[in-house]
């Protein structure tokens, strides 16, 4: 092979990479970003706008138990829980492929949880996946932690 061959080979596995490396970065800005719309969805209750955003066989884990998406939908839409405001301290990213992202955001939430108003530190874990070119909450998981701030 020659020396200008091998240049061009290595040229293009630079470029290459350069552009694999700004793809994951635009998902880690489109998911940040989606995550953040979710929470300003939750605290304005509006449950149509989450429906469309959470996978059918979505999967939420709270401190007082596990549900799918309907019922999800249904608490945020009846205001059985508010979150009226989740103040994010901490995002982190994970990109397992083209398909697949894991978000987790450290959070502290207030929320009405029946009629009462609490405030909790939060580690919540953030499972994307897409389907048919549009990104869904495949898992949405609250992590109550022992400290504030």
């Amino acid at each position: 092979m020659s020396i200008k061959a091998k240049i061009f080979g290595l040229l293009l596995f630079f470029v290459g990479g350069q552009i694999a490396l700004a793809q994951l970065t635009e998902i880690e800005k489109e998911i940040t970003e989606l995550s953040k719309k979710k929470w300003e969805w939750m605290a304005d209750k509006k449950a149509d706008s989450l429906a469309v955003l959470f996978h059918d066989q979505a999967k939420f884990v709270h401190m007082g138990g596990t549900w799918g998406k309907d019922r999800e939908v249904d608490i945020i839409r009846s205001g059985f829980i508010h979150y009226k405001k989740a103040d994010v301290h901490e995002v982190m990213v994970e990109v397992l492929n083209e398909n697949t992202v894991i978000l987790w955001n450290r959070i502290t939430l207030l929320a009405v949880v029946g009629t009462n108003e609490v405030t909790t530190p939060f580690m919540v874990t953030e499972v994307y996946v897409k389907q048919n070119d549009d990104w869904k909450l495949a898992d949405l998981t609250f992590s109550k932690l022992l400290t504030r701030d």
